[in-house]
């Protein structure tokens, strides 16, 4: 069963509220329409009222059981402003330039989704990565035990057997150019902890090179070697419950015929749903080549070692994307012991 169905099941046992910036985007009022469609909770869009009500009406759309804010009149702006004022300390410019920020809606977003008004947030249908990170990069918090926040994709399946039941979770395809070892080390298990949550398998994590096993001492290839010796230890030290294999090439970490003509035998060759890519450039190539030419359904970025739940969607996204990015999102925002009746 593709991970999409999965989701929007828990979510109707368990609705969420998210987020959504650019409210007046045709993609997102479609996705939006969905959610509430589908009784997965109540979207909030934010924008200016009458240019929403126009965009929906283009789309004959109806907008029942959405809530839409207009940031500037919102009765939480001055709060927003004064909060974010006191969050910037001495890096800000005073109220004044805090209520200018607010009005961008990515910034009032961001501020809803810290202070609890929103349970998730999707933005980035309609500016730069930039743009749509910069204001969850500056006011929610990492995890307690994250140092560095990264970002995953989704690849999806409805027919293919790979990963979990069609399921690839990809990283970090958005965030972090070079990773070192260590950040290497964080992108694994952060996107592990958010594969299990989805799917309550233990996370087989291949961490990808061009050469499998290597007895070469390439920086590339060493780099690799040194992040996987490192997520193990962590995993150890956190009982998480991890299957971890590198340095590994894809062919290797996904079709158990070439792994076993390799000489592989483990819990992940073959048969990995978690692949960590060892750069940016590896990464965002990656999972767009395989998005456009095999026709996966792709969902994210997904940004993760963040203490609250927050989505950054491709400019070329699809509606269909984007409500897939906000189902992720909103079923992180579910205690994982609701889901599955285990912490």
């Amino acid at each position: 069963m593709p991970l999409l169905p999965k989701l929007i099941d828990r979510l109707q046992r368990h609705p969420k509220r998210v987020v959504f910036p650019e409210g007046a985007d045709p993609r997102v009022l479609q996705a939006a329409r969905q959610w509430v469609t589908r009784r997965m909770g109540a979207p909030i869009i934010l924008g200016d009222r009458k240019t929403i009500k126009d965009a929906a009406a283009r789309l004959s759309l109806d907008l029942k059981g959405m809530r839409i804010i207009e940031p500037e009149r919102s009765e939480e702006f001055e709060g927003f402003a004064a909060g974010f004022e006191k969050l910037r300390g001495a890096k800000g410019g005073g109220i004044d330039e805090a209520r200018t920020m607010l009005r961008n809606p990515n910034y009032f977003a961001t501020m809803m989704l810290a202070g609890g008004q929103a349970d998730a947030l999707v933005g980035g249908a309609t500016v730069t990565a930039s743009s749509a990170l910069r204001p969850i990069f500056q006011i929610i918090p990492k995890l307690a035990h994250v140092r560095h926040a990264s970002s995953l994709m989704i690849l999806d399946w409805d027919e293919k057997q790979v990963g979990s039941d069609g399921s690839l979770f990809l990283s970090d395809c958005g965030v972090i150019p070079d990773p070192t070892a260590e950040q290497l080390c964080e992108i694994a298990l952060s996107t592990a902890m958010i594969a299990s949550h989805l799917t309550n398998e233990i996370p087989r994590v291949a961490m990808l090179s061009y050469a499998t096993h290597s007895n070469s001492s390439h920086p590339m290839l060493a780099k690799v070697r040194t992040a996987t010796e490192l997520a193990r230890a962590r995993a150890r030290e956190s009982s998480l419950p991890l299957e971890i294999e590198g340095e590994i090439q894809v062919d290797a970490a996904l079709d158990g015929a070439v792994a076993r003509m390799k000489g592989l035998d483990s819990k992940v060759a073959g048969r990995a749903n978690v692949l960590i890519f060892p750069d940016l450039n590896s990464a965002n190539i990656g999972y767009k080549l395989v998005q456009v030419l095999a026709g996966a359904n792709s969902f994210g970025q997904i940004i993760t070692g963040l203490a609250r739940p927050a989505a950054e969607i491709s400019r070329g996204a699809s509606a269909h994307d984007v409500f897939g990015a906000a189902a992720v999102v909103g079923c992180q925002a579910i205690d994982q012991r609701l889901l599955y009746g285990s912490s």
